[in-house]
């Protein structure tokens, strides 16, 4: 039987216990179906992870014991800055889980003016929460003991005058650099892509003048979910740890 993997926002502590949040009561509970005396591994974000035992199991409360901590990092030496446009549906929540999968460190939603999704402040914050399951999600999943960090939505002028010592890459088929001709920096790369209508002549200028380097993933214009996916993967597979 495949252990589970519980996030919990708190410190863990070997040999003591620990009451776990109302997120992992209802998946443990309502959806594994878990009982007392079932291993579980918990990991907090510090980059390491706990073996653990559950003592306790209602409908609301479920209560582990700590066993014993385990340093073990999954991260990638690359560090990538994913900004990504958002889109409709579920393809923004796509590309989330997976960059989370494979390795990224940060990631941007981005409010571009092709954006198709228009919400007021309090609904955004509300979106960030879910986006946020969804990182926690993955991590579970793919076994990192560190969450990426998910920023706010943020408007494509504000985020693309931010100060980094990334080098700042962003896709065009017909762009004459590759992914294996870059050189990249210690501090890693900011990846930008578009949303699902592309960037405007206006975001476009803008990133010529913060210096963005274009580049090509084949002569095939991708959608903006297999964009990202296909651009880390190639960043990871070159440059990281694939």
């Amino acid at each position: 039987m495949r252990i589970s993997r519980i996030y919990h926002p708190a410190l863990l502590i070997v040999e003591q216990h620990v009451t776990l949040t109302e997120d992992a009561i209802n998946h443990l509970v309502n959806v594994l179906r878990v009982k007392v005396g079932q291993a579980v591994v918990l990991f907090n974000g510090d980059g390491a992870e706990y073996c653990a035992h559950l003592v306790d199991v209602t409908k609301r409360n479920v209560v582990a014991f700590v066993d014993s901590k385990l340093s073990l990092s999954l991260e990638s030496p690359l560090n990538i800055h994913l900004a990504q446009g958002i889109s409709r549906g579920d393809r923004m929540e796509w590309v989330i889980q997976k960059a989370v999968e494979l390795g990224v460190t940060e990631i941007t939603p981005l409010i571009t003016e092709r954006c198709g999704v228009k919400l007021s402040a309090q609904r955004w914050f509300k979106k960030h929460e879910q986006w946020q399951k969804l990182v926690i999600a993955a991590c579970e999943q793919c076994g990192r003991n560190k969450l990426p960090q998910l920023n706010q939505a943020t408007n494509f002028a504000d985020w693309i005058k931010q100060s980094t010592t990334q080098i700042r890459l962003t896709l065009h088929p017909r762009a004459e650099q590759a992914f294996r001709h870059i050189v990249l920096p210690p501090s890693g790369a900011r990846l930008l892509i578009g949303p699902e209508g592309g960037f405007s002549e206006h975001e476009i200028y803008l990133t010529e003048e913060h210096g963005f380097h274009t580049i090509q993933l084949g002569p095939r214009i991708l959608r903006t979910e297999t964009a990202a996916v296909a651009a880390i993967s190639a960043l990871q597979a070159i440059h990281g740890d694939l």
